[in-house]
């Protein structure tokens, strides 16, 4: 299982991320899966974020790249060891490193006329949504940052993909800085411009996430 240090003290060591030992068999996780899929549904809740009216964020931890492991192999049905560390060597880019954040963004379009609309307005969202943190009269601004394996993959000139990847690096003073007063979630896209205070719960997730306090769901 992953092993959590201090991010202040070594801030950009990567995690070891999930390993085989982590993902349980198709037959187990079958008996697990409803009562740990409803603390996933919970824990999701908390990191989920919304940024003005067609953008939200959800913010990866240990568990939901554990839980988006088990339900790949059970949709695909994987059963072989190889076929898992397949899976983990794409899932675990998804993993913040420590005194980092990392979130899934998504473009929540659902008609067609949205999606022309939208799609080519929003080409470079993944390059400008990031975090306001710190005290009134000494906020900083921490960039968000598309993962770059998937980033080759989305990146288009004319039209934006409704997903991205993104990780937001801190360092030691912004991380104080998120920890010392309300953190604002903003874009600053010409065509989408938005911001969304934290509520606190949020917060509260998010900073044990930079901290090194973020402890694994029970399973099982």
């Amino acid at each position: 299982m992953t092993k959590f240090r201090d991010p202040i003290d070594d801030p950009r060591t990567p995690v070891a991320g999930l390993q085989l030992a982590d993902i349980v068999d198709l037959r187990a996780y079958e008996r697990l899966r409803d009562d740990y899929r409803r603390r996933i549904i919970d824990h999701k809740r908390r990191r989920r974020v919304a940024l003005g009216p067609i953008i939200t964020l959800v913010f990866e931890s240990f568990d939901t790249v554990r839980f988006q492991v088990h339900e790949m192999a059970r949709a695909e049905r994987i059963a072989t060891d190889q076929g898992i560390e397949e899976e983990l060597d794409a899932y675990n880019r998804l993993l913040p490193v420590h005194g980092e954040l990392s979130a899934t963004l998504f473009i929540e379009l659902t008609t067609e006329d949205e999606l022309r609309h939208w799609l080519p307005r929003l080409v470079g969202i993944e390059r400008s949504v990031g975090f306001e943190v710190g005290r009134p009269g000494e906020r900083r601004f921490v960039a968000g940052l598309p993962e770059a394996t998937h980033a080759e993959a989305l990146t288009r000139d004319t039209v934006t993909a409704a997903v991205h990847y993104l990780r937001f690096p801190f360092d030691r003073e912004e991380r104080r800085a998120f920890a010392a007063g309300r953190a604002a979630l903003v874009s600053g896209h010409p065509e989408y411009e938005a911001r969304t205070d934290l509520a606190p719960e949020a917060q509260a997730e998010l900073l044990a996430e930079l901290e090194g306090r973020a402890e694994p769901l029970p399973f099982g």
